[in-house]
């Protein structure tokens, strides 16, 4: 009964827009953006919401190759400094003009201490406004992938923050809330009409776009549906046009289903486990002797031997999965290296002296944290594992959330042991190696490692490889880095995903490996 009331209830949400031209995108997934401040979450479909609202000075194409957008061009006039044009006659959403003081402002703004860009945004070093159409980037050390960081710096209007006093990034963890929680002014193809965290996020087309619209979309309406069967069964029934994230056990069913269609295509993004090997004593757990056993490499490698990955990819993810022993969205950041890339096999016997050796034959209970609507099948892969870590006499309480609760909850280090996946447009192992791994240190330095791990030696080659200009040389310095970390076992990696979208067959989208839907090519027939 539950279920036929909810689904009586999003039907008649979904019908409040009365009649729906055919050239309202109508789209849904199973979470909903963080926040409307673009430099306060450093998440994917928080970016992605945002980013048909705000630009950067340069862009993806379909191929995810770097493009201009607000930057017209650039160059390199020094190995510690670059200088963009900027893009002429450009107005934001409220009629003011973009120019480099816009540029310079966001750039510093995305340094701020509550920015979960800063580690991009201090990486590219200070922006200085030339004139008002150019800007220069002056490095204190070399930055080999520096249009690469450039990628994830939105720009916003010095004028507009100033105004609604939202000059600094909202404290997201910490539940502020400012003007730039719910309104947003950028310059891009879509303007933000109406923001309703967890229901609605109602968008028009700009008209005053400098760009051009390849498809032919006026109005977004995006609705969160939490629940994978009503989200299914929306798009079937036509209710909703897009859905980002259908269920693994659905796509095959959704192939032959009449009037909807499958967007095939991989994502660049690794899923991983995390573990707290900071604390001397767990937060969140029952050990014997009130030790931290993720300290001992030796447990850590045990929990990694014991997941029986193949058969989660088979009955869990129905294939939808690449294994992998590598620790980076793509493997072709750790180019391809088969130390890096294979997995420890699963191999309980081996596990089971593993804990014996270490003094836990026994087991012990941890609690592993995970969220419930940000990757696929995240809740049921933590209670999966639950039932494989069980095999070692490891009591696993999977405490599962919302991930407007979740990530703050993993930024606060409140935390034993979590999921989390990482992933994106750029497929080099730096936009991994510094926030994600390394020693946490200033700057946005190890911003994401949740877990606090650290490893002095990885460290080292780390921070070598983010400053080797020669292409080689920091090949064997980035090979080497992650041979050191995936051989402590830091991290017990499990799949990259495959994520295929669905849609009614009068939709034409653009699947791009970083799953991003750019709706300024998307067509409604």
């Amino acid at each position: 009964m539950k279920s036929l009331i909810s689904t009586v209830a999003l039907a008649a949400l979904l019908a409040t827009g009365a009649a729906v031209q055919a050239q309202t995108l109508r789209w849904a997934s199973q979470g909903d953006p963080q926040t409307m401040d673009p430099h306060s979450q450093n998440e994917s479909m928080t970016n992605m919401m945002n980013g048909q609202v705000y630009e950067k000075l340069v862009t993806r194409d379909r191929q995810l190759n770097i493009v201009p957008s607000l930057a017209t061009s650039w160059e390199q006039t020094g190995s510690l400094t670059w200088r963009f044009k900027l893009r002429p006659g450009v107005k934001f959403h409220d009629g003011s003009a973009f120019s480099a003081d816009d540029v310079v402002y966001s750039i510093n703004r995305g340094k701020e201490p509550t920015s979960q860009v800063n580690v991009y945004a201090n990486a590219v070093g200070t922006p200085v406004a030339l004139d008002p159409m150019t800007v220069e980037f002056r490095l204190a050390k070399v930055n080999p992938i520096f249009l690469q960081h450039m990628d994830a710096l939105w720009i916003l209007s010095k004028s507009w923050s100033e105004k609604h006093k939202v000059t600094k990034p909202l404290d997201f963890k910490n539940k502020e809330e400012s003007y730039a929680s719910f309104n947003a002014n950028g310059t891009g193809p879509y303007m933000l009409v109406s923001r309703a965290p967890g229901i609605k996020t109602v968008y028009k087309r700009n008209p005053n776009w400098w760009g051009k619209f390849e498809g032919n979309v006026q109005e977004i309406v995006y609705t969160q549906i939490s629940n994978d069967a009503t989200r299914l069964a929306a798009l079937v029934s036509g209710e909703i046009d897009f859905v980002l994230d259908p269920a693994p056990r659905d796509i095959a069913r959704l192939r032959n289903t009449a009037g909807v269609k499958i967007v095939d295509g991989p994502e660049n993004r690794i899923v991983f486990i995390g573990m707290d090997q900071f604390r001397d004593k767990l937060a969140y757990g029952n050990v014997p002797g009130d030790k931290n056993p993720f300290k001992d490499v030796r447990v850590r490698k045990a929990l990694y031997h014991a997941v029986d990955i193949e058969t989660m990819k088979t009955k869990l993810m129905n294939g939808q999965s690449f294994p992998t022993g590598g620790i980076t969205p793509s493997p072709l950041g750790s180019y391809n290296d088969p130390q890096v890339e294979t997995r420890l096999p699963f191999d309980l016997a081996k596990a089971r002296a593993l804990m014996a050796e270490a003094g836990f034959a026994d087991g012990f209970e941890v609690t592993l944290d995970c969220p419930n609507n940000r990757y696929i099948n995240d809740e049921e892969i933590c209670i999966a594992l639950a039932s494989m870590w069980a095999q070692l006499k490891v009591k696993v309480k999977v405490n599962a959330m919302p991930r407007a609760t979740y990530f703050p909850k993993l930024e606060k280090h409140d935390t034993s042991m979590y999921m989390l996946g990482w992933g994106g447009a750029v497929t080099d192992a730096e936009t991994t190696i510094t926030p994600v791994l390394r020693n946490p240190g200033p700057g946005g330095q190890g911003l994401y490692n949740y877990g606090r791990v650290v490893n002095d030696k990885f460290d080292q080659m780390a921070a070598a490889s983010s400053v080797e200009p020669d292409a080689k040389k920091r090949e064997e310095l980035v090979k080497a880095a992650l041979r050191e970390y995936t051989g402590q076992a830091h991290l017990i990696p499990l799949h990259r995903q495959v994520i295929p979208w669905a849609a009614r067959t009068n939709v034409s989208a653009v699947h791009r490996a970083d799953n991003w839907l750019e709706v300024a090519w998307v067509t409604v027939k």
